[in-house]
């Protein structure tokens, strides 16, 4: 083929190449992907020889963002097609234009598209990015660069209204908002645009006004997680004052999702619940983020990342009634599941109403947890962190809980009363302010001075379940307030972290593993002093026998944290009568219950030495020996052997007959972690008098509701029943 020359424009102090960049390939985001650059009519790319962060910083620069976070080699994001245009890049990172950079010359290398680069850029724009359409043709091969884009609600009254679901699409170019004309917009540019803002669907709205547009008209395919996917349409015609010859602005009307939709009577729903039964996200620290998992033959399981892709995760996104996925995540990211793999290789088109109606390999073998798929999703701009804040704290993710209230007419900021403060509130607090997790509630903040005018307490009696959107959605007292303590000092504090532990139980090993023992109560003396015997022990002879059912458990810390006892090292109690340190006083409950749901027998574990018992690839980093540190890494197991004390239920005044089985770890939400409702074993049991049978058990949570019914009047650690 033919090139002509190279075009050159001159500029005040050089002349350059005058070209264009987008971001393409398998992406993982929006604002990432392999750089191809349009020179001479065609499409290439980059190779990643001698490339470095400083010319990823003049790529994203010049793509309307604040700067580069990351770039990769060896086409990451796949192969590009057509010529290689620049090799060798070497830039300082001042350059207005990858063009400035010096390098072999355009269209010279040696390179092939398994060398293509890709970059990673922040998601903040460029303050007053303006884009410059350098193509006289070819113009529709562009991706849209704007500096950002919204949408404002017709009526000035219903810019009030919480979420914004429908007004004009506007976007800010040269720092000024611009509107689009509706020439050649179809539905599939609404429904990208809507699920940018967090919105499943749209529907149609029609508006007659006169208004300043944009000069180009936007192609989506429908498939587009973000605008800037979407292709520049051609150059709308414009009048002498600006409007637009043929249309009308654009206006979209999207459809929120079940949890974000406003109803006259209640508002929208105060303690999230995803919509979908099929489908549900597990382990996130955030609404719309997560693990996903589902349901198949009335059990759970997770999705392997052979093939995921933003397309994929985009579909799930919108059953659970988000927007389009903001990023799709491999590699267990969120944490990794439990139970079978239950989909491979997913490949979807888009337009699914569930990820359950894509094609999808049935065979997992191969797959692993550690390699369970999980999504970022867009979701709808409630404005509850505006309501919030954290104050005094030595960094953004601690401090004194301060909330925005009414009072006699005017929002002030005062505190929270601390009185029952617990880790579900702190829960709730991290989440709404995008912090993550909690990592610890406090009650006392004398050591984070806050806001002096913000002392006041204007809330109390606060108690949450934990899947709320917002503090203001709990439990509280409203208007009458009851805080004897006062705020200020006593006000209600938390600190939040991007991770955290998740402590599951291996079901089998308890199946497996449990017998039944009598034995003396002249051996049970510290058991007895520890209260690990049902009350009538202390009623019966010191030659008596106790019947102990006894099992092991193997807990295993599935999060992305360390699990550490909540308690620091010089508070742990010391037992002397079984020389150890207890470094949470109840760790973990064992209760017999009837098939209603009657408790007939109850035992507790303290966690007297909680450390790394097994653990894979790893140096174990808590050993309880000479009075270590106690805790479980992540990936490790801490085993608590059938032999040992207290690792048992006293049944000796149970009758014989058939019974449910449960144990609950952290049963108090002592330590924060990613997930509560996998802290439960359930088991079937069946006890004759002389011998015990267990069998069905299971984690909470891992199969359907269905399922879970014929475990009757059984605590499953849902939060919300608190």
């Amino acid at each position: 083929m033919k090139h002509r020359p190279p075009l050159y424009v001159r500029h005040p102090s050089f002349i350059c190449l005058f070209i264009q960049l987008r971001l393409a390939g398998e992406k993982r985001k929006h604002n990432e992907g392999r750089v191809e650059v349009f020179y001479d009519g065609e499409w290439g790319t980059i190779c990643d020889d001698d490339f470095t962060i400083h010319a990823a910083h003049v790529v994203c620069r010049q793509l309307g963002y604040v700067e580069a976070i990351s770039w990769s080699a060896a086409s990451k994001y796949g192969k590009g097609e057509g010529r290689i245009w620049f090799d060798n890049v070497h830039c300082t990172g001042k350059e207005k234009s990858l063009a400035q950079c010096s390098s072999n010359g355009i269209g010279v290398s040696d390179c092939k598209h398994t060398e293509d680069v890709g970059v990673v850029c922040s998601d903040k724009r460029i303050p007053g990015f303006k884009f410059i359409n350098a193509l006289t043709n070819n113009v529709e091969s562009l991706n849209i660069q704007v500096e950002d884009v919204r949408i404002r609600a017709i009526l000035a009254s219903y810019r009030k209204r919480i979420p914004v679901t429908e007004g004009y699409v506007e976007v800010k170019d040269g720092g000024r908002w611009k509107q689009l004309c509706d020439e050649e917009w179809t539905h599939m540019n609404s429904r990208v645009i809507c699920g940018m803002f967090g919105f499943p669907s749209e529907r149609r709205y029609n508006a007659r006004r006169k208004h300043t547009y944009w000069g180009y008209s936007v192609n989506c395919t429908g498939n587009e997680a973000h605008l800037s996917s979407c292709r520049l349409g051609r150059n709308v015609r414009q009048t002498d004052n600006g409007t637009c010859v043929q249309g009308m602005p654009v206006v979209v009307s999207c459809v929120p999702g079940r949890a974000f939709a406003p109803t006259p009577m209640t508002g929208f729903r105060k303690a999230f619940r995803q919509e979908h039964p099929l489908v549900r996200l597990k382990g996130g620290a955030i609404i719309g983020e997560g693990r996903v998992e589902v349901l198949k033959n009335g059990e759970w399981g997770t999705i392997c990342d052979d093939n995921w892709n933003l397309i994929s995760a985009t579909v799930v996104c919108r059953e659970l009634g988000f927007g389009s996925a903001k990023e799709f995540l491999t590699g267990g990211r969120l944490g990794q599941g439990m139970g079978p793999v239950h989909m491979n290789e997913v490949e979807c088109s888009g337009f699914e109403k569930s990820i359950t109606e894509c094609f999808f390999n049935k065979d997992s073998l191969g797959c692993s947890h550690e390699e369970d798929a999980g999504v970022r999703c867009n979701v709808p701009a409630m404005g509850f962190q505006e309501r919030l804040r954290l104050s005094g704290g030595r960094n953004p993710f601690e401090g004194r809980v301060e909330v925005l209230a009414e009072r006699n007419g005017s929002l002030v900021w005062g505190t929270v009363c601390s009185e029952g403060w617990g880790t579900m509130e702190a829960m709730v607090v991290c989440r709404q302010l995008g912090l993550g997790f909690a990592n610890h509630a406090f009650q006392e903040t004398w050591y984070w001075p806050g806001e002096v005018n913000a002392d006041r307490v204007v809330m109390s009696g606060v108690r949450c379940s934990g899947t709320e959107m917002s503090l203001s959605h709990c439990l509280h007292h409203g208007e009458h307030l009851d805080c004897p303590k006062g705020g200020a000092r006593f006000a209600a504090g938390v600190s939040c972290s991007e991770t955290a532990p998740d402590l599951v139980l291996n079901p089998q090993i308890v199946e497996h593993t449990t017998y039944l023992e009598d034995r003396p109560m002249l051996m049970l003396q510290c058991a007895y002093e520890e209260n690990c015997l049902a009350t009538t022990a202390s009623q019966v002879p010191a030659d008596s026998y106790r019947r102990l059912l006894r099992f092991s458990s193997q807990i295993h810390n599935n999060g992305q944290s360390d699990f550490r006892p909540k308690a620091s090292r010089e508070t742990w109690v010391w037992h002397d009568c079984h020389r150890h340190y207890h470094s949470m006083e109840v760790f973990t409950n064992y209760d017999l219950l009837s098939l209603n749901g009657t408790k007939v027998a109850e035992g507790h574990k303290a966690s007297f030495c909680l450390e790394d018992s097994e653990y894979v690839l790893l140096d174990d980093r808590y050993e309880c020996a000479n009075f270590g540190e106690q805790g479980i890494t992540v990936g490790c197991w801490d085993t608590y052997r059938h032999d040992i004390d207290c690792q048992w239920v006293d049944i000796t005044d149970v009758k014989p007959g058939d019974y449910i089985f449960q144990v609950v770890i952290n049963p108090n939400y002592e330590v924060a972690e990613s997930d509560y409702t996998n802290n439960v074993v359930k088991c079937r049991c069946r006890y004759d008098g002389h011998r015990i049978w267990m069998y069905s058990c299971h984690i909470g949570g891992a199969f359907s509701s269905e399922t879970e019914d014929t475990f009757p009047g059984l605590l499953n650690n849902q939060v919300a029943h608190r």
